[in-house]
């Protein structure tokens, strides 16, 4: 396990605190206003874009599940007694189609780390008035130009440093409101439409199993409860974790609507 720890500390969690930090200083060097939250955008946008090519393969790789979708409902159908010949005959459609399904899951993959050591950066910010936690953070800075003092967490009147619940006011409550509606837009955009003529035709026919109401119900969950809990979290979560989760659904609307159009 301290393997384990000692090399997430070296790929994800020192590196992002030191990009964090350089946002800080720079902006900061120019005296601009809310530098930290400046910062924590900054940081999300690099982020994303490092994994922008593995967004576009998720993108590419469910449109192109979806339009075989006609296809591998007839496969479903004829061999659904023989699951060993169902697979077999859905990885050469696969195959033909030049397209791996595992590789629809490798964003998410490969987000979760970058996303854990993201949270935990952010939070040893937001903690940075505590003398221990200040001697972490400059200890795992790789220059000496970079070590910090102090932080300023207020951003255009909003403390990223408290969570909506301790705020109390009403701007702080519309955070969670905002978190969840960003991310209901992630899912809708990210998810492939369901209306090209092949599927109409295929969703069209009789089918006798239960699939279609449980990628229905699936469908649901994602679009619905999902974002409703995103929103539930980020009330008690600090403001500069939903800041940074709120870019990064932004983020992938704006790309997400972009590969569509194309």
């Amino acid at each position: 396990m301290q393997v384990i720890g000692q090399f997430f500390n070296t790929v994800f969690f020192n590196p992002i605190l030191n990009i964090l930090v350089g946002f800080y200083q720079l902006f900061s060097s120019i005296k601009l206003p809310g530098a930290f939250g400046f910062s924590i955008i900054a940081l999300t946008l690099f982020v994303r874009g490092l994994l922008h090519p593995f967004f576009s393969q998720q993108m590419d790789t469910a449109g192109k599940m979806q339009e075989m979708k006609p296809q591998l409902d007839k496969l479903q159908d004829k061999y659904k007694k023989d699951p060993k010949k169902l697979q077999e005959e859905q990885l050469k459609l696969y195959q033909q189609a030049g397209i791996n399904p595992a590789s629809g899951c490798l964003f998410m993959i490969i987000q979760m780390p970058v996303f854990i050591a993201l949270y935990q950066v952010l939070g040893k910010f937001l903690e940075i008035n505590l003398p221990k936690t200040l001697a972490q953070i400059n200890g795992a800075l790789y220059f000496g130009f970079l070590k910090i003092n102090t932080i300023d967490p207020w951003f255009f009147g909003i403390n990223l440093a408290t969570t909506p619940q301790k705020g109390g006011s009403v701007f702080y409550y519309a955070i969670p409101v905002i978190t969840a509606v960003l991310q209901y837009q992630q899912v809708q955009t990210t998810t492939p439409a369901t209306s090209s003529p092949l599927a109409k035709a295929s969703e069209g026919k009789d089918k006798k199993d239960d699939s279609g109401d449980f990628q229905k119900a699936m469908n649901t969950q994602m679009k619905y409860i999902f974002p409703l809990m995103i929103g539930w979290f980020s009330l008690s979560m600090p403001i500069g974790l939903s800041l940074y989760w709120n870019i990064f659904s932004l983020f992938s609307i704006i790309q997400g609507r972009q590969m569509r159009k194309k």
